[in-house]
């Protein structure tokens, strides 16, 4: 017997189809809207692929997987270029921890800067892994010096803010795990900015002819699709190590806190991208495939899957399903904009929805609260033919940007 595809099949008058995995989630009007515009491209490789998370974003949307012959969209990959997930697991349990957590909040805090804060003099790890990017930078600022920089030597190494996070995780045996969310700070941004308007000013011509404007792209053999790539390569480099060294200083942070016992870390540790595009093979053809707020989930392969600030998060090991690109979530899902969620929500329903972890409770964090977001467990439910999970995990500190 063929067992039905988990997945909603969307086909609008033109375009490719769209695979969307929202069984039991809400898929709202505009996002529906947007993949249907990107399905509409020329180059799309066989579908769109749509995660149970899927929202509203610049251009496409957050949480697709778009495979794309000869050509790259920018304002798909975005602005946060690299955005992706670390969590290590420590030889901590519950019973290591104090009964109270805010001298351990503060701890992290201290050791890693936050929002738009960066270094105020580089640590010598940071000068020593920037060592290795910045030839890499410089050559693309030759050629493109209107990126310009905001210090990204200062910056590698600290959190940003927005959705970003550092949390201190209980696991289903009460083990307890490092987990953060954080990207390629100013730099990427600048160079996803920097390039998503290039795109724009090379089709000036062929705008009228796109669904959106935001859908403008370069394609290969064109005069800034190897600076793109070569650019937006770099900012994922620099994503990826800039998660590296922050585990690092938060590890080191937690080993000076009163109170706690020595302990070792990186006893399982994943790394993983969120926002980035790649060179993939996919039904039997090389492709550039966009994961738009999607986590790679090639057979055996590990991710993170991170729920509200108030909620589970899950470490995942991938199931290889090809109709989706070999993708999954990356997280729950914005289930309203900040605006609104500000609107909505009150200082006194953030500290009730997040009773029991240490965190800030004041109201410029209230855009993050947790009913701001999709159910984490009914999103988990939709993509139960793409991953499996691992570990679950409940947060007990979390640090915000």
């Amino acid at each position: 017997m063929t067992t039905a595809p988990n997945y909603e099949r969307i086909q609008g008058p033109t375009g490719v189809p769209i695979k969307a995995w929202v069984r039991g989630v809400a898929l709202e009007d505009t996002a529906r809207a947007q993949l249907m515009n990107v399905a509409t491209l020329p180059f799309i490789h066989k579908w769109v692929a749509a995660m149970p998370d899927v929202h509203w974003g610049l251009g496409a949307t957050i949480g697709s997987v778009i495979p794309t012959h000869r050509a790259i969209i920018p304002a798909a990959v975005g602005v946060d270029i690299g955005c992706g997930m670390m969590a290590s697991r420590t030889t901590l349990t519950a019973n290591d921890l104090p009964d109270d957590l805010k001298q351990v909040r503060h701890s992290i805090e201290r050791a890693i800067p936050v929002g738009p804060n960066s270094f105020k003099q580089t640590p010598t790890a940071s000068e020593a892994s920037y060592a290795k990017l910045d030839a890499g930078l410089a050559a693309i600022l030759a050629k493109h010096p209107k990126i310009g920089t905001k210090r990204p030597d200062k910056q590698l190494g600290t959190l940003g803010g927005g959705n970003h996070f550092i949390e201190l995780c209980l696991d289903q045996d009460n083990r307890v795990w490092i987990m953060l969310h954080s990207g390629s700070r100013g730099i990427g941004n600048m160079i996803g900015r920097y390039f998503i308007t290039m795109a724009k000013k090379d089709m000036e011509a062929h705008l009228k002819d796109l669904p959106d404007r935001d859908l403008a792209y370069f394609n290969e053999g064109t005069a800034h699709f190897d600076d793109y790539v070569a650019a937006v390569s770099w900012a994922q480099r620099y994503a990826r190590t800039n998660r590296e060294l922050m585990m690092q200083f938060v590890i080191d942070a937690l080993r000076c806190t009163r109170g706690l016992p020595a302990f070792e870390a990186n006893v399982e540790a994943v790394n993983c991208h969120h926002n980035y595009v790649q060179k993939e093979h996919h039904y039997g053809e090389d492709v550039w495939l966009t994961r738009k707020g999607a986590v790679r989930a090639g057979v055996g392969e590990m991710g993170i899957i991170p729920g509200s600030m108030g909620a589970r998060s899950f470490i995942v090991r991938g199931k290889g399903n090809p109709e989706s690109f070999e993708s999954c979530s990356h997280g729950a899902g914005r289930a309203m904009s900040r605006k609104e969620a500000r609107r909505r929500f009150s200082r006194m329903d953030h500290e009730r929805m997040t009773a029991g972890v240490e965190c800030r409770k004041d109201e410029a964090v209230i855009d993050e609260t947790p009913a701001a977001y999709k159910s984490i467990d009914e999103v988990m439910k939709a993509q139960a033919d793409l991953v499996e999970v691992v570990h679950t995990l409940k947060q007990v500190v979390c640090v915000k940007g």
